[in-house]
């Protein structure tokens, strides 16, 4: 898996990719785009998107080419800044800045704990999972990657 991170300077996602392509499930092959963003943005696209007039922790935006499908893409050989022309995308991942902080704090651990929870969760979105409808599906997977991770409960568990 190829990730293009885009950073901030009081919280950063420097390393989050890295993290998430070693852990990413074998299914997640292609790239993804990872951005912690203010929580204001992160409210505006989920108004825009889902018609939900709050923030939230993490959004994620399948690509338009199939990324729901599984992840059956182009196997990307070699990670790399920007990702090949020859890379099948699979989508973006935006993760709320200050809905991240607080969340860490509330439960006890550092921010990059909090965001690898978060990128995680959005990646499994990316890969097709839903824990609305699956009758668990992406709750088992997500607590595998996490204990195969060391990390603590994910957001499936923790509500």
């Amino acid at each position: 898996m190829t990730v293009v991170e885009e950073g901030n300077r009081s919280v950063s996602a420097k390393g989050l990719g890295l993290w998430l392509a070693r852990i990413a499930p074998r299914s997640a092959r292609g790239a993804v785009t990872i951005a912690v963003v203010p929580d204001s943005k992160v409210k505006a696209l989920n108004q825009k998107y889902r018609h939900v007039s709050k923030p939230t922790d993490v959004l994620s935006f399948p690509s338009q080419k199939g990324a729901r499908g599984k992840g059956r893409g182009a196997k990307a050989r070699a990670f790399a800044p920007f990702p090949s022309p020859h890379t099948h995308f699979l989508g973006d991942i935006v993760i709320a800045r200050g809905i991240a902080r607080k969340q860490a704090k509330n439960l006890g651990h550092p921010i990059a704990t909090e965001l690898r929870v978060l990128a995680l969760h959005g990646l499994l979105h990316l890969l097709g999972y839903d824990h609305e409808v699956d009758s668990g599906r992406m709750a088992r997977e997500e607590a595998r990657l996490r204990r195969k991770a060391g990390l603590p409960p994910g957001l499936i568990a923790r509500s």
